[in-house]
């Protein structure tokens, strides 16, 4: 019956509401009369003629000052003490001079301080316990309509301004605080008690909690991790949540809205390396820098890093007009004031008369070529342009840098490069080889490639996929059971690109401890039991998303790998590598290369997957894709008859 007056009250018109609160202010006028005067002369009467005249006099004053100072623009629900208070002094004030100073003879002069006092504890009182009980029912009554029961897991600064905010909320109402600080545990905040984690599986299902809301943003990863660990041992359908970063939280820039699904380094427990400031500026401040695919989501990631380090100029690159433009426009605005030149570039890393005359033009110091056609399904659909793009283009970057007297040359490499099983691999694998046989040759440009896993947030990486899916209702698309990952997140990746081409003397392949690799269905499970819904499978068949395998794709591998040898080198950083690979000589790797890009081979894609068999050690595509015109042993044979004529073409000069 509560819930029913209560919700009939909210909707009713504005009007409406103005005229039953300013109903509710006379009768407490009358009411107020009525007890000023028996606490006057000490006994409860009824209404005679002083009381009405005092009672008229006193709603008379009141009420237009009420109205005018704007109290009845206030909704009862929300808080107008300040304008409750200042309306009521000013009536206090006429009402004193006039009954109290002046003086009426048909009522005491004490009512004149006694009756403005009680009118303003009265209608004080009455709004208080208006929003009280409008509150109170609507919080059932959202409650009852699926209302998110929160519990904020962290009762420090962060999480009382959290309670604070979702106080007035519509769409949560919190049931409590979980902190595992002994000295907080059993208080209150806000009328809300503190639990033990210990208590949690108990609280979450004896108050129906739906969502658990992290509001500890000085934690770890790993101590995130181990708390998501901790809630998904209960078993329950929770939706977890999380707090942006602590300087938000410090600058009370907080907002309800600014909750946000768990990163994934919440998930995977792994704290971001922490890079070597040093490290970073010593190629980057005050010098020239380029990127190319400076629109990508590793390319523009760096360009946003570099621009902090305080380069002279940073020249983008980028073949995509869309991705050029949101790249610059962001940098524009993030740099605005400061001593940086940036200049946007349409070109295309295979176009060696333009790359040159850019080289001419801008002379940078560094160049970090992120440039490259990275999807596999893709590339494998595309060999062709995938070697082109991917190899051909790094190795006219590379010869144009090393023409132009480039300082440092920093290639941004892939796992999928060790022991590849699909032509994006083996074309970046063949980049590195270009790059590590210049190395050896010697020259003005020191060349270094930096290794690494898969990107979280990148244009097809698997966690913003899986979130789609999710948010879609399913399935969630696995290719295989057993397939695993190492990750890392883009600043992160970055950051190792930049010490990568401090720390270069040369030819080296830079990676990352990425720490342990992570099972991919496993990391669905997670993303899907954290988004407060359960795996539908045989063993749960009332469960909200399903996890469908669909196969492994063409060229995909089960397990990563870092280094194609397991002989890591240490370097400066605790937690950067580096391995020294074989390679062939350079003037064997061209005349290889020259004969992938006869037009034999390259208009032929199985004939590509043959020649990057011969070429790329340890490339190992199905069987069932290595056939066609062009055969293995004819790859063989003919790169050996280029060899024998290279070797002894070099006799002949000695």
């Amino acid at each position: 019956m509560s819930s029913q007056l209560t919700a009939r009250l909210l909707v009713l018109p504005r009007r409406a509401k103005q005229v039953i609160t300013i109903t509710m202010d006379v009768c407490l006028c009358m009411v107020v009369v009525w007890l000023a005067f028996g606490l006057r002369i000490g006994y409860w009467g009824s209404f005679g003629p002083a009381q009405w005249w005092t009672a008229a006099w006193t709603i008379g004053m009141a009420m237009p000052l009420f109205y005018f100072s704007g109290l009845y623009r206030v909704l009862l629900r929300h808080d107008g003490g300040a304008v409750l208070a200042r309306a009521s002094l000013i009536f206090g004030g006429i009402f004193a001079a006039l009954f109290t100073v002046i003086g009426a003879s048909i009522m005491p002069r004490t009512l004149g301080v006694l009756v403005p006092v009680l009118l303003f504890l009265a209608t004080s009182g009455a709004r208080a316990a208006a929003r009280h009980w409008l509150a109170s029912a609507a919080t059932r009554s959202h409650a009852c309509a699926n209302q998110a029961q929160v519990l904020i897991y962290g009762a420090g600064d962060a999480g009382r301004q959290l309670a604070a905010l979702l106080a007035s909320s519509r769409e949560m109402v919190v049931r409590g605080f979980v902190d595992d600080a002994p000295s907080l545990q059993r208080a209150t905040i806000r009328g809300l008690r503190i639990y033990s984690s210990d208590d949690l599986g108990r609280v979450v299902r004896a108050q129906g909690i739906t969502e658990i809301l992290l509001a500890i943003p000085s934690a770890s990863h790993a101590r995130r991790a181990e708390i998501v660990r901790g809630i998904q041992s209960l078993g329950l359908p929770l939706h977890v949540r999380s707090l942006p970063d602590l300087h938000d939280i410090a600058r009370g820039r907080v907002k309800v809205d600014h909750l946000r699904d768990l990163d994934i380094e919440d998930l995977l427990g792994r704290d971001p390396v922490v890079p070597d400031e040093n490290l970073l500026r010593s190629k980057i401040t005050g010098k020239v820098v380029l990127v190319t695919g400076a629109g990508g989501s590793i390319g523009s990631e760096l360009c946003r890093q570099i621009a902090k380090l305080a380069p002279s100029a940073l020249v983008l690159l980028d073949v995509s007009e869309f991705a050029l433009y949101a790249i610059h426009h962001e940098l524009e605005a993030s740099t605005q004031g400061l001593p940086l030149k940036l200049v946007p570039l349409f070109a295309s890393v295979r176009d060696r008369e333009h790359i040159s005359r850019i080289l001419a033009t801008w002379k940078p110091d560094t160049i970090y070529h992120a440039a490259a056609y990275k999807h596999v399904p893709l590339v494998e659909h595309n060999p062709a342009e995938g070697i082109r793009n991917n190899t051909f283009g790094t190795m006219n970057m590379a010869l144009l840098a090393r023409e132009h007297q480039v300082s440092d040359f920093v290639l941004i490499s892939t796992d999928k490069a060790v022991r590849p099983t699909n032509v994006m691999g083996a074309s970046k694998r063949l980049a590195e080889m270009v790059l590590q046989a210049l190395a050896a040759e010697g020259g003005p440009t020191r060349f270094s490639m930096v290794r690494f896993g898969n990107v979280l947030g990148s244009s097809g990486s698997v966690v913003p996929l899986f979130r789609r899916q999710i948010r879609a209702g399913g399935p969630i698309t696995v290719t295989h059971p057993e397939i695993t990952r190492y990750f890392m997140t883009i600043p992160e990746a970055a950051q190792l690109v930049i010490q990568a081409s401090a720390m270069a003397e040369g030819g080296e392949v830079f990676l990352l401890d990425m720490g342990e690799p992570v099972k991919v269905i496993d990391l669905a499970r997670k993303m899907v039991e954290l988004s407060g819904m359960m795996i539908r499978d045989a063993a749960n068949p009332d469960g909200d998303i399903e996890l469908a395998v669909t196969g492994l794709r063409p060229g995909e591998k089960l397990y990563e790998e870092l280094l194609i040898k397991n002989n890591p080198i240490a370097t400066s950083h605790p937690r950067v590598m580096k391995g020294h690979e074989s390679f062939p000589a350079w003037h064997v790797l061209r005349m290889q290369l020259e004969l992938l890009a006869c037009d034999g081979i390259s208009r032929d894609a199985q004939s590509i997957r043959s020649a990057l068999r011969l070429l790329v050690p340890g490339y190992a595509p199905p069987e069932a894709e290595v056939s066609g015109r062009w055969s293995y042993d004819h790859a063989r044979e003919a790169v050996r008859s280029f060899a024998l004529t290279e070797q002894d073409h070099q006799g002949t000069n000695s």
